[in-house]
């Protein structure tokens, strides 16, 4: 996925045809199936905020221009004053309502997205990643021996991924982040969520995968 930050506000991303397939989805999802569509959105949103720095905070809008090869998706973030008033919305509501373009047909129409993220604090709580080797938990398994954190292991495409669950009462956003620092010293985060996972990948561990590995690999 080829993203680019347009300003502050905005950031464009180019995806290919190819690359939504090797996440699990097809052409028909996107297009017809909202849950599916969604969720391959969001899952992007994660990478562009992984790699662009792109905070999801308040109204989002967004345009998706239908490619020969792919999407080009371009999401704006609108600006609130302190009221909650809008500020500074892209062009002009026709532009806003326009979703699905494509290059030579007319653009179909939706409804306006409702804010998300309203909160700017809220922590993300859940993470995805990826490894080639059970081994490979091993150094992390014992670095977070007595952290509670539910974790899961599944092989979807000829590799490994480690799905971690924190619970907001007893992890603070300071210690996710000291937490998923130490594993992203090992691993590198990967933008499947654990439903697609669920749904495709092969259960190694469903319950207590840091615990499991440590018993039966350490």
């Amino acid at each position: 996925m080829e993203i680019e930050r347009i300003n502050d506000n905005t950031v464009k991303f180019y995806i290919s045809y190819l690359d939504v397939e090797e996440r699990g989805f097809s052409r028909d999802e996107i297009w017809f199936n909202k849950d599916k569509s969604e969720e391959l959105f969001w899952e992007m949103m994660d990478e562009v905020n992984e790699e662009a720095d792109f905070v999801m905070e308040g109204p989002l809008w967004i345009q998706v221009q239908a490619m020969d090869k792919g999407l080009e998706v371009t999401v704006t973030r609108a600006q609130l004053t302190k009221d909650g008033q809008k500020l500074d919305l892209p062009d002009d509501i026709e532009e806003r309502r326009k979703m699905f373009a494509s290059e030579d047909t007319e653009a179909t129409e939706f409804d306006e997205f409702e804010p998300v993220f309203d909160e700017p604090d809220i922590k993300k709580l859940e993470y995805t990643f990826v490894f080639s080797e059970i081994e490979e938990l091993l150094p992390i398994a014992r670095r977070l021996m007595y952290v509670p954190i539910e974790s899961a292991v599944y092989y979807f495409d000829n590799k490994y991924y480690l799905y971690l669950n924190f619970d907001e009462i007893l992890h603070s956003e300071e210690d996710i982040k000291n937490n998923i620092s130490i594993i992203s010293e090992y691993l590198r985060t990967s933008p499947l969520t654990i439903h697609r996972l669920e749904e495709y990948g092969k259960p190694i561990f469903v319950k207590d995968a840091l615990s499991n590995v440590l018993h039966y690999f350490g």
